[in-house]
């Protein structure tokens, strides 16, 4: 398939600008020196309303869908320092809609990072304390319809959005995405590098592996994860992936083997909270370029970046692009 093609599949479904498109992709200089090989960034961290990010693209599918089903609330939820959660708060502000925010922790007696722009967003968040020291990694399917369930009791008549956006429908802003960062690739001699960004819920990489797939693209897409949260992970995003490729008419059918993604080696101490290597590479990143990282997200990927090419599982000097997933409120976290 053409990127015409599929950018003419894609247009079928309604959608919502919320950022301006395409974001940049720029090589790090100095970066690229230092490990003798080329690295590009692409700063999707630029894209959107209230300090920006990736799940931008989501929401410009799910809030279209929300509002042509005529929703006056939408909810969805996350950890403390969700950037998804802060940019749906920001998204349905600025389609009239009112943000239900829902969160398996208690709430903090300040609070900071992205909760509190949630808090001048005019976001309704609640908390339920269910969170224990040590949680056993459960389904992510399993998360997301008790999620649903507890937003029916708590929020009532709304649009539902799961941790992330992930929906197929989600999906498609990065399968979007996948067209634009491959053009770009291709225009800066790039078109075989390696393309690394964080798996938190998934949705951006299985968005990413179907529209590669569909324009034949030849980036080798790996995601890093960041939380060590769910059971069956990778079957969760060849899932997702199989079903957006079905609902754009090109059936594929992805396996968990398909989905290229390091588990559990840079999530440190777990989900939402920093770790050792993620904060040596959040300082390198910012000496070396002057771009900032957040703690918990991309901090922890760009270790992985850094982490897997030094051991050689990059190949031996194809360029690297490093996807900036945006979350820079929860270094205020």
């Amino acid at each position: 398939m053409t990127p015409a093609e599929l950018l003419a599949r894609l247009d079928a479904h309604p959608r919502v600008v919320l950022g301006g498109t395409p974001t940049p992709f720029e090589r790090l200089p100095r970066l690229s020196a230092d490990l003798g090989r080329s690295v590009f960034v692409k700063r999707d961290d630029l894209l959107g309303p209230a300090l920006g990010g990736n799940k931008t693209r989501k929401l410009e599918y799910l809030m279209a869908e929300a509002r042509r089903q005529g929703a006056t609330r939408v909810a969805t939820f996350g950890g403390l320092q969700s950037n998804h959660a802060r940019l749906t708060a920001a998204a349905a502000s600025l389609l009239g809609m009112e943000p239900h925010l829902l969160y398996f922790e208690p709430r903090p007696k300040v609070l900071t990072g992205n909760l509190r722009l949630n808090e001048l967003l005019g976001a309704r968040m609640h908390f339920f304390p269910f969170a224990s020291k040590r949680p056993r990694p459960r389904s992510l399917e399993r998360t997301i319809r008790l999620a649903r369930l507890l937003a029916r009791l708590r929020v009532g008549p709304h649009y539902f959005i799961p941790v992330g956006g992930h929906t197929w429908l989600g999906a498609l802003g990065y399968v979007r995405a996948a067209v634009e960062i491959d053009a770009q690739a291709r225009g800066l001699g790039c078109g075989a590098a390696w393309l690394v960004v964080a798996a938190g819920s998934g949705g951006t990489l299985a968005g990413l592996l179907a529209g590669l797939r569909l324009v034949g693209s030849h980036l080798r897409p790996l995601g890093i994860d960041v939380g060590k949260l769910w059971k069956a992970f990778p079957a969760s995003v060849a899932q997702l992936a199989t079903e957006a490729c079905s609902r754009l008419g090109e059936p594929h059918a992805f396996a968990a083997g398909d989905v290229p993604l390091v588990e559990g080696t840079y999530v440190g101490e777990g989900y939402g909270q920093p770790s050792e290597a993620g904060n040596a590479a959040l300082v390198r990143l910012l000496r070396a370029e002057g771009i900032l990282l957040d703690p918990v997200y991309t901090a922890k990927a760009f270790a992985g970046l850094l982490g897997e090419a030094a051991g050689g599982r990059l190949g031996a000097g194809e360029p690297i692009v490093f996807v900036h997933t945006g979350g820079l409120p929860a270094l205020f976290g």
